[in-house]
C-alpha cells in the first residue's frame, strides 16, 4: 500500500514518510508539517574491489555524475540577428562553443548552448540586450562531460 493515500481514504490522520521531492505528497493533497531528520545517500566501496566490481562501480559513478552535471545546467535555444552572433557567443560559451544554425529568415540564426543554473537570469538579461528572441530553456536529463 502507498502510505500517502492513507489520509485520503480515512485510514490515517497523518503519516510519517521519507520525502525526497515532496511531489507524491502534493499529488495526494498532503503537506509537510515537521522535518524529523535530514539525510543523504552515500556510496561506499571496499578499496580492494576486484577488477570486475571496480569496472561496475566506475560505470555507476559515471552515470551518477552525468545526472548531477545536468541538474546544474540548462539547455538554451534562441533566435538572434546575425550581427549579434559574436557578442552572444561570448555570453553563451557552452560546453565547447555554441551551435549556430541559419534560420530561413535572412539575417537571423538559431543559437543553442548550455548555461549554468546559477547564472541563468543574468545571462538572459544580457541576451535580450543583444537582440535575442524566442528564448527557450529546457532542462537537461543527463550531461556527459
Amino acid at each position: 500500500m502507498v502510505v500517502e493515500i492513507a489520509p485520503g481514504i480515512g485510514l490515517a490522520d497523518g503519516i510519517f514518510d521519507i520525502v525526497s521531492t515532496g511531489s507524491t505528497l502534493l499529488m495526494n493533497g498532503l503537506k509537510e508539517v515537521e522535518v524529523v531528520t535530514k539525510s543523504e545517500a552515500v556510496l561506499i566501496s571496499n578499496p580492494n574491489l576486484s577488477e570486475n566490481k571496480s569496472a561496475i562501480l566506475e560505470k555507476l559513478l559515471f552515470r551518477i555524475r552525468a545526472v548531477r552535471n545536468s541538474s546544474e545546467n540548462k539547455y538554451i535555444l534562441l533566435n538572434a540577428p546575425n550581427e549579434s552572433l559574436e557578442a552572444i557567443s561570448k555570453i553563451l560559451p557552452g560546453m565547447k562553443s555554441p551551435t549556430i544554425l541559419p534560420l530561413a529568415e535572412a539575417g537571423w540564426s538559431s543559437i543553442h548552448s548550455v548555461v549554468k543554473e546559477d547564472q541563468f537570469w543574468d545571462i538572459i538579461d544580457q541576451l535580450k540586450e543583444n537582440g535575442a528572441q524566442g528564448i527557450l530553456v529546457v532542462p537537461i536529463e543527463k550531461m556527459i562531460l
